[in-house]
């Protein structure tokens, strides 16, 4: 089957009633499962990344999960917050799949993003700038969890980059949205390091399938009705690697209760508002120490209309959650989640 779509809602809005319609059963790790085998994704702008559903539009713990990636971490601690289900694959506190050392450290010491870049810098069209993630060592023992990514490819052309992912197993509700903006943002990254314009995206997996406890939230998510994806902002030029270790560098300050203006951390607006959105996260991971005040400082700071409207979206939410716990508003449910 295959999917050729702008962004990512255009994407979702076709995949999921096919799904749901023609998936067929299966039993997966987590039980029960329905499945399209060798769904082909391609989406014509990756930065159409995010969702603009209520549901699946889930920024805060994509962000999360990319800084994880580009730390080069697998400890359960960094990502947990963000993202509490990986409690469930962790393994003494490790997660033996996670991507980050096996971007920058694979076999202890192959970084592959600095290998790939190095790679396109001196031969542009080459077929050989490839990322691998799953390792024939994956399978040599039962680990709780292994890369459902196993490759991904990069390609130059016309002063495009273009990149490929492999996926042998993908949950169409949890984890594509995450995974395409993850990969997306990537690609961007690449394409700013390699002095390209940004090209498509293509997405190949092996299992697309979704649990069946996600049946009835895929179908209030094509109920909720068709919205074309906003755009996410470019982003500038210079050395995005560099900027996104001074995000995980804040990152940790924020995490640690100390103050900090973004504006003074970057010159470039893009930057400082990303790191913005981790301070709304952190402000708000919690609904009941949900600090409105800090909301509304943040709110004045914020520079792109795009990064804006989440912190909005998130104030609306926590500001009917604290009415709720007093008593003057309607009953919501209160439980703390991620995105």
């Amino acid at each position: 089957m295959e999917i050729e779509q702008d962004g990512i809602d255009d994407v979702l809005m076709d995949l999921y009633p096919r799904l749901l319609d023609s998936g067929a059963g299966a039993e997966g790790t987590r039980g029960g499962l329905r499945e399209l085998l060798g769904v082909t994704l391609r989406m014509r702008n990756p930065l159409a990344r995010v969702s603009r559903s209520q549901d699946r539009g889930k920024p805060f713990s994509a962000l999360g999960e990319l800084l994880w990636y580009l730390h080069g971490s697998d400890k359960l601690e960094f990502i947990e917050p963000y993202i509490g289900r990986y409690r469930e694959d962790a393994e003494n506190g490790v997660i033996h799949g996670a991507y980050g050392p096996r971007l920058h450290a694979m076999r202890g010491d192959i970084n592959q993003i600095g290998n790939v870049i190095a790679l396109l810098d001196k031969n542009p069209t080459s077929k050989r700038a490839v990322i691998q993630l799953f390792d024939a060592s994956d399978i040599t023992e039962r680990f709780k969890e292994i890369p459902c990514t196993t490759t991904m490819q990069f390609f130059i052309r016309e002063g495009r980059l273009h990149m490929s992912v492999t996926m042998r197993s993908n949950d169409a509700y949890l984890g594509l949205p995450h995974d395409v903006f993850c990969f997306t943002m990537l690609q961007e990254m690449m394409a700013r390091r390699l002095n390209c314009e940004l090209g498509e995206y293509y997405h190949y997996v092996g299992s697309m399938h979704f649990y069946e406890g996600s049946a009835g939230k895929m179908h209030a998510y094509v109920d909720e009705g068709w919205q074309r994806t906003d755009i996410m902002p470019e982003m500038p030029a210079g050395d995005p690697f560099a900027m996104a270790a001074k995000v995980i560098e804040v990152e940790q300050r924020i995490r640690d209760g100390k103050g900090v203006i973004a504006s003074n951390e970057f010159e470039q607006s893009y930057w400082a508002d990303i790191l913005r959105l981790v301070q709304v996260y952190w402000a708000t991971r919690l609904r009941k120490t949900t600090n409105l005040e800090t909301l509304d400082v943040l709110k004045l700071e914020f520079e792109h209309e795009f990064f804006l409207k989440f912190l909005m979206r998130r104030r609306r939410q926590r500001a009917v959650g604290a009415s709720s716990a007093t008593g003057n508003g309607e009953q919501v449910n209160v439980a703390d989640t991620a995105g």
